[in-house]
């Protein structure tokens, strides 16, 4: 078996974004215009700018797959950019604040910013989104979903139990909202938020939460730092553009909290598929690494775009001299967008963690290994009862 693994190529303003995906099972029933509906709501969110309105992202899957099944080779896919004018675009001199701009001149000892926020643009972000549709596939063959949405957004929060008050209808809730969130109530005030910010020449930022329900547990491990769940996921949240915090479960809380408010007590289950369960989900779903079988909770804060009309002070890369930063064609906001690749990251990273824990050439071979392992697991259930009985 390959080890899953993903990388994307292409710049925001290059002919296409690319994409390969590694170690996805053969035999997985792929559903592209699934992965084009994922690449729609990144597209989505009041306070987005022009180039939404350029762009219809679209995937083309390109190998690894005959009539519509996955074959177990790579996955080579594409978004094609309509907005393909890189070598048609200025050279800005004067770096912008919050950007890769000046840090990436540094780093490649050279004067051209264009060279560095291309790749750097959270355009290609649209190139994960479309992994992590396909990676969401893998998981909800086995029974596992991954759902992601915009809790707050320039200082306006969604109601805390939005999520339970949406309930089965989430899905629903969340496609009719401008925000991508689960509380109707709150889009009013974001929106106003996003006008006010507007036109004070501005940008927002916010954060979005994603869940993951139907996890086994066991997945990651707490044999070594890089393998734990907890640094994967954070990880991979953090390697997204702008993202500068993240938190499991109730987060920085707990330091706020005693340790009796905080840990998550284990109790019965009367489930005979697995005995234990928590009073709690405190924890987000995660101890030690590993997953415990209860929900994945994750919350992420992304910062206001960097870009924005106002204009931040810089200094020009040719003559040394204070001047304002470059404005590129930005959104207000995007968090709503970020929401959408908050989603696939984590589809991504939980996609890792399964495969490496019950890995196999083909699905089949996936399915027999998560069989054998929740066999284990009731198991484990039944033997704690039994030793409890006189």
């Amino acid at each position: 078996m390959t080890r899953f693994q993903w990388r994307t190529a292409g710049e925001s303003h290059g002919p296409t974004l690319i994409g390969i995906l590694e170690g996805v099972p053969a035999g997985l029933s792929l559903d592209v215009e699934r992965v084009n509906r994922d690449l729609a709501r990144r597209q989505m969110g009041y306070g987005r700018g022009g180039r939404m309105r350029i762009e219809t992202d679209q995937v083309e899957i390109l190998s690894g797959w005959k009539g519509g099944l996955t074959i177990g080779a790579p996955i080579a896919y594409s978004v094609k950019n309509k907005d393909s004018v890189i070598e048609r675009l200025p050279t800005p001199n004067n770096p912008r604040p919050g950007h890769a701009d000046l840090a990436g001149c540094q780093k490649w000892g050279h004067r051209d910013p264009r060279a560095v926020l291309e790749r750097a643009s959270a355009r290609e972000t649209a190139a994960r989104v479309a992994a992590g549709g396909i990676a969401r596939q893998v998981l909800e063959a086995f029974g596992i979903e991954v759902f992601g949405y915009l809790t707050s957004l320039g200082g306006v929060h969604c109601a805390p139990d939005a999520w339970e008050r949406a309930g089965e209808r989430r899905d629903e809730v969340r496609g009719s909202s401008d925000f991508l969130s689960l509380d109707p109530a709150a889009d009013e005030r974001m929106r106003a938020a996003v006008d006010e910010a507007k036109a004070a020449k501005d940008s927002l930022g916010g954060t979005f939460e994603v869940r993951a329900l139907g996890l086994p547990p066991g997945l990651g491990s707490c044999a070594s730092g890089p393998e734990r769940l907890t640094a994967r996921i954070g990880g991979g949240l953090f390697s997204i553009p702008a993202i500068k915090a993240v938190e499991f479960g109730i987060g920085f809380e707990v330091a706020e909290r005693r340790g009796s408010g905080v840990h998550d007590g284990i109790v019965p289950s009367g489930d005979g598929d697995n005995a234990f369960a928590r009073e709690s989900n405190r924890a987000g779903g995660l101890e030690g690494g590993m997953s415990t079988g209860e929900p994945l909770v994750v919350k992420a804060a992304m910062k206001p775009i960097p870009s924005i009309r106002l204009g931040l002070p810089s200094v020009d890369l040719h003559t040394g001299e204070a001047t304002q930063a470059t404005y590129q064609r930005s959104d207000v906001t995007s968090v709503p967008a970020c929401s959408v690749v908050g989603e696939a990251m984590v589809a991504l990273e939980l996609v890792d963690a399964f495969l490496e824990k019950y890995g196999g050439d083909s699905m089949g071979q996936v399915e027999a290994a998560l069989a054998h392992h929740r066999a284990e697991v009731a198991a484990l259930g039944r033997s704690a009862n039994s030793e409890s009985q006189p």
